[in-house]
C-alpha cells in the first residue's frame, strides 16, 4: 500500500505500473520451474477447463434467461398492442354511434321547431275564433243562469 502511495497513484499522478504477478502472490503460468513435471500440468488444464465450462454454463444460463425474458417481454407488448387496439376499435364505434344519434336528435329538433312554427301560425289564426267561442260559452252560462233565477 505504501509503494502506490510513493509511486503517485493515490494523489492523481499520471505513471501508474502494470501489476507485478510476483509482488501479489500470483504464479505466472509459464514460469517452467513452477511446473516440473507433467502431472501438475494436466491437473492445471483440467482445472482451466472446468472454470471454462462453468463460465460457458453460467453464459448460456444467463443468455436463456434473457431470451426468456424478452419472449415474454415481446407478448407482453404484443398482448398490450392487441388491447389497445381493441379498445380503439370499440371506441370509434361508439364515438361513431354517438354522433349518428346526435344527427338524429338535430334533425328532430329541427323538425319539431318547424311544426312548432306551423302550430303558432295556426294558434294565432284560432285566437280570434276561439275568443268568440269562449264568449259566447260565457255568454251562454249567463243567459241560463239568469233564466233559471
Amino acid at each position: 500500500m505504501g509503494d502506490r502511495e510513493e509511486q503517485g497513484e493515490g494523489g492523481g499522478g499520471s505513471t501508474v505500473d502494470a501489476p507485478n504477478p510476483e509482488t501479489e502472490g500470483e504464479t505466472p503460468i509459464s514460469d517452467g520451474s513452477t511446473f516440473n513435471n507433467q502431472s501438475e500440468i494436466l491437473r492445471a488444464i483440467e482445472v482451466v477447463e472446468r472454470d471454462s465450462l462453468a463460465i460457458a454454463q453460467s453464459f448460456t444460463s444467463l443468455f436463456a434467461s434473457l431470451r426468456l425474458a424478452l419472449s415474454e417481454s415481446t407478448a407482453t407488448s404484443l398482448h398490450h398492442m392487441q388491447c389497445f387496439t381493441d379498445a380503439t376499435g370499440r371506441l370509434q364505434e361508439s364515438v361513431l354511434d354517438a354522433a349518428a344519434k346526435g344527427n338524429r336528435y338535430i334533425n328532430s329538433c329541427l323538425r319539431l321547431n318547424e311544426e312548432m312554427k306551423s302550430v303558432d301560425g295556426l294558434a294565432s289564426q284560432l285566437y280570434p275564433i276561439t275568443l268568440l267561442f269562449a264568449t259566447n260559452l260565457v255568454y251562454l252560462f249567463l243567459q241560463s243562469l239568469i233564466l233559471n233565477l
